[in-house]
């Protein structure tokens, strides 16, 4: 395939990604403005997704998509037509991982020169990344952002038809693009993102940069898709956004998320989650609304990262340990039940013995009953890859082992508090050890295993719990169920 750079060469600047500008939100409707041509007949695709729930809905819209456009899913990389990696930045081992799949992926263009290798999502956002793309991977095709998958139908087809290599990365503050095609993943749980990008600029994180900053659809819209799914019978939705309650602060109107969860109460959907929480923008009326709507799960993720205020303030968290601890006291107040899982960041730099006894003693006060630990991993372009790191990457493993040890106590005791308890649990699917077990989840997000027949995946169902390990549930489906 031809390398020279077509009507496609656009690379992505940091600096203006960093930019708020408060340029209006356009609201961009993709079938109004997206010509769907028959080019992917007899041509399959295959899309590896790396990150989080917005990366994975991200996916299900490049499906949509292709499947659009005719072409079909393979899950062989030797039948692949294009096979695209939809990737993650928030941390240097994901990006590693997908320089190494790009490298191993390479043997497939040698066989098939039509072959096309795309990388999409956040990390085409990052200047290095791109440049590391033009200078070591030029059998890559195909790259674009996170603001202009709408755009996939005519870089295909300039990709395919016109053999020029596509690079068009967007940085910008962002737009919203209604009525994509969606593949969905799931025939019971779906993804449904409510708002996009972060204006935070957490000193570690590069989020911001890669998806703009914060935009919210608009909610008749997020209440027509989520009564579709309700038709189609779905049994549970998750709410997305990278920072997901601060949903409306960017509408005249006064509208919140705390709105939005109360109209989306009052639907038919049985089960509504959210995800990710920022513990600045969780305020005392959405914490009444989850209590008051019985579709409205008893699982936050509320994600901390340190328990240090010296800490904290370096990472531009703009909260303290002690007003975090005062919002977990009024969040189990009003849901006593309430199951708190978060995020933690050992080793950031700076963090002395004294700031990590500060996180355990959080950990242990907030009762938290999981977690997603990781060590700081510098992200370049953030504030944080030039803080001076001194600690030593062992001494960063110990307190994340110790970290862990406390963490996986709250997941111990979070489990047994079920014990011999009954409890709702949405079937999943097959447990990968053995097909006449079937897998789901609770209310608080707590995986059970139970015998019973696949024909009731899908359903939602009543479990008596009999045993309560670290990691999962193991139950009785009852007789009525």
């Amino acid at each position: 395939m031809n390398k020279d750079y077509g009507r496609y060469f656009k690379k992505p600047s940091t600096r203006d990604a960093r930019k708020r500008q408060g340029t209006a939100t356009e609201n961009i409707d993709f079938k109004q403005h997206t010509n769907i041509r028959n080019m992917g007949q007899g041509k399959h695709y295959l899309i590896q997704t790396y990150g989080c729930q917005g990366n994975e809905a991200d996916t299900e819209n490049i499906k949509g998509i292709l499947e659009a456009l005719n072409f079909k899913e393979t899950m062989k990389e030797e039948n692949a037509d294009i096979i695209i990696l939809n990737t993650c930045a928030i941390r240097e081992n994901a990006e590693n991982r997908v320089f190494g799949e790009l490298g191993r992926l390479k043997k497939y263009k040698r066989t098939n020169p039509d072959l096309i290798l795309g990388v999409a999502g956040c990390m085409p956002q990052e200047e290095d990344v791109i440049n590391r793309i033009l200078e070591k991977n030029t059998h890559v095709d195909l790259v674009f952002g996170t603001h202009n998958i709408h755009k996939l139908p005519e870089y295909l087809e300039t990709a395919l038809h016109g053999k020029e290599r596509v690079i068009e990365v967007f940085s910008e503050e962002g737009h919203i693009i209604e009525n994509m095609p969606k593949k969905r993943e799931n025939r019971t749980k779906a993804w449904v993102n409510i708002m996009f990008g972060c204006d935070e600029f957490c000193t570690y994180c590069i989020v911001p940069y890669t998806r703009g900053k914060e935009r919210s659809r608009q909610p008749e819209a997020i209440i027509e898709e989520v009564g579709s799914l309700i038709k189609e019978g779905y049994q549970e939705v998750t709410l997305l956004g990278q920072n997901v309650n601060a949903y409306g602060r960017d509408f005249s109107n006064g509208y919140t998320f705390a709105d939005l969860l109360d109209a989306l109460g009052k639907t038919a959907m049985p089960r509504i989650r959210f995800t990710t929480s920022h513990p600045n923008d969780f305020d005392d009326r959405t914490i009444e609304v989850l209590s008051r709507h019985k579709n409205m799960m008893p699982h936050i993720h509320l994600p901390v990262q340190s328990g240090s205020n010296t800490v904290l303030k370096r990472m531009n968290r703009k909260y303290t340990k002690e007003s975090y601890l005062t919002l977990v006291d009024k969040i189990k107040s009003a849901i006593p039940d309430v199951s708190l899982t978060t995020d933690l960041i050992v080793g950031f730099p700076g963090e002395t013995e004294t700031d990590f006894a500060e996180t355990l003693d959080l950990v242990e006060k907030a009762g938290f009953e999981g977690a997603f630990t990781f060590v700081f991993s510098p992200r370049k372009g953030t504030p944080a890859e030039k803080y001076t790191d001194v600690t030593s990457h062992d001494e960063k493993k110990d307190r994340l082992k110790r970290l862990n040890t406390l963490v996986n106590a709250g997941y111990e005791r979070g489990n047994k508090r079920f014990l011999d308890h009954e409890v709702e649990v949405l079937l999943e699917g097959k447990s990968k050890k053995d097909d006449t077990i079937l897998a789901g989840y609770t209310p608080h997000n707590k995986l059970v295993n139970v015998k019973a027949d696949d024909t009731m995946i899908g359903r939602l169902v009543k479990v008596t719990i009999r045993e309560a390990r670290t990691w999962f549930l193991k139950g009785d489906l009852l007789e009525d169920a």
